[in-house]
């Protein structure tokens, strides 16, 4: 092999990372992790997707927030909530999943080493460990897996107590009373209306005037009643000009001169590719204005073929999802191996309160392409199952091709929004049409049913296909009702 330690070095053991390691691993080829900390799964598993979606269930539980709608509003599982509580869950959650992950690298004989890496040369990269000493590793090839790091602006006072970012947010010594956002992204809304769901006074402030443009409006408008009709105080299209930390508390000046006042303030605008560290320049690649890779999407090749890039560093879509097939791709490729490629069609997933996924295009899409469609809507609260959960908000939106009748998207809000988004993504992957949804029959009660309901709702207004057409014989007359 070249004369080379390694087959693959993979910097960084996020959910692209892992999977790649994981791949090499299943094709018995020399693979070595590297991860600058000293517990292994990156961002993901200790401060991103795996903590904030196991908070949001803490939260859930312990608030009892699911079953207000029978008991009243008054309704707790718990009365005084701390922060030692939304932890406890959280630490037992990590620490299996980082079991988990050794387990994996072990049973696919996967080595790792912690250290802080950066190439030297285009086949060479050295490892500084946390004692100091640095080894010199080569590679056949390489996958930076490096994931990003929070944006922390200059005019952000950050002291890691009552002004934080998200990596720091899961730290706080107690829950505040009330809570600033700036940044009505993924991890802003998540968080805002997961504290909001605990009681909390929530302000999220975003400077432009929309949010989460990637999702239909129509969900976002019904999210949006939502969130405020629970609590948080939504400012949009006022950017922030000043944030003072008044020792217990946070003041934030407004443009519009408005002012927020909070116990806390979460700072959430963004994250930085963290490439900063790996010294590209021994290898001649660059990167763009948020220090993110680009590569060839169907490869994940870099600028430089035998140098590839994964996950959260390479942009959009940044979800821990699509990271996971990226990396098996990647490793796939590099390793000269054939696989299948990636479907088209991916969900995205909101863990908010309430939670919000889609996948496909959205109407603002269908409407730029000038592509003729139709849309079937359901709420959750059609449903028999909808009516046992106490469902009061929630819906299915489901838009479909009045050409071919095929399912072109569909976006949920509400209850099980990220599990039930899977049965729409088969049917588009699978190039299904509004047909099947009238066809299918769905379990009862559940609520899936609502894809039965949002078909036969597009269906009753579509065109009716050839085959269902009356045929009458000639010479005949169409009876007339009145007689």
């Amino acid at each position: 092999m070249n004369g080379h330690d390694y087959d693959l070095i993979i910097i960084g053991s996020g959910p692209s990372g892992r999977a790649a390691a994981i791949q090499a691993g299943k094709l018995k080829r020399r693979v070595l992790v590297i991860d600058r900390k000293d517990r292994l799964g990156g961002v993901s598993v200790h401060t991103g997707t795996i903590p904030s979606k196991t908070l949001r269930e803490t939260v859930l539980n312990l608030s009892g927030w699911r079953e207000r709608s029978f008991y009243g509003l008054s309704y707790r599982v718990k009365d005084r909530i701390s922060a030692e509580d939304l932890k406890a869950r959280l630490h037992m959650t990590l620490d299996y999943e980082v079991d988990v992950l050794e387990h994996q690298f072990n049973r696919n004989h996967v080595d790792t080493l912690n250290g802080l890496a950066r190439f030297v040369g285009p086949h060479e990269i050295e490892v500084a460990t946390e004692a100091g000493d640095t080894t010199r590793l080569t590679a056949s090839k390489f996958l930076i897996a490096t994931g990003t790091k929070t944006y922390r602006p200059d005019y952000v006072p950050f002291n890691g107590r009552t002004v934080v970012d998200g990596d720091e947010f899961l730290e706080m010594a107690e829950i505040p009373r009330s809570l600033a956002v700036i940044g009505a992204g993924v991890i802003g809304v998540e968080y805002a209306t997961m504290f909001s769901a605990l009681d909390v006074r929530v302000t999220l402030i975003e400077p432009r005037e929309t949010f989460l443009d990637f999702i239909d409006r129509t969900l976002i408008q019904d999210f949006t009643h939502q969130i405020r009709e629970n609590g948080v105080d939504l400012r949009l299209g006022s950017a922030v000009e000043k944030i003072e930390d008044a020792g217990d508390h946070v003041e934030i000046s407004l443009a519009n001169g408005r002012h927020v006042r909070a116990e806390m303030l979460l700072f959430a605008a963004g994250r930085m590719g963290a490439t900063s560290a790996l010294n590209l320049d021994a290898v001649g690649l660059k990167t763009d204005h948020r220090n993110r890779i680009t590569v060839d999407r169907k490869t994940y090749q870099t600028a430089v073929p035998h140098i590839y890039a994964t996950g959260d560093v390479i942009g959009h879509p940044s979800l821990a999802s699509t990271s996971l097939q990226q990396g098996r791709v990647a490793a796939c490729h590099a390793l000269e191996t054939p696989t299948l490629p990636e479907s088209p069609w991916y969900p995205y997933g909101i863990y908010s309160v309430p939670e919000m996924s889609t996948c496909g295009m959205s109407e603002e899409e269908l409407q730029e392409r000038g592509i003729p469609y139709e849309v079937g809507v359901a709420r959750f609260r059609e449903t028999s199952r909808g009516h046992i959960m106490g469902l009061e908000h929630g819906m299915l939106k489901m838009l479909l091709s009045l050409k071919t009748r095929r399912v072109l998207g569909v976006q949920i809000v509400g209850e099980g929004a990220t599990e039930l988004i899977h049965i729409g993504q088969a049917v588009m992957n699978l190039k299904g049409t509004v047909d099947y949804f009238v066809q299918n029959t769905f379990n009862y009660p559940t609520l899936a049913e609502a894809y039965k309901i949002a078909g036969l709702d597009a269906f009753n207004r579509m065109p009716i296909p050839k085959e269902f057409k009356v045929r009458r014989k000639e010479g005949t007359q169409p009876e007339n009702p009145e007689n």
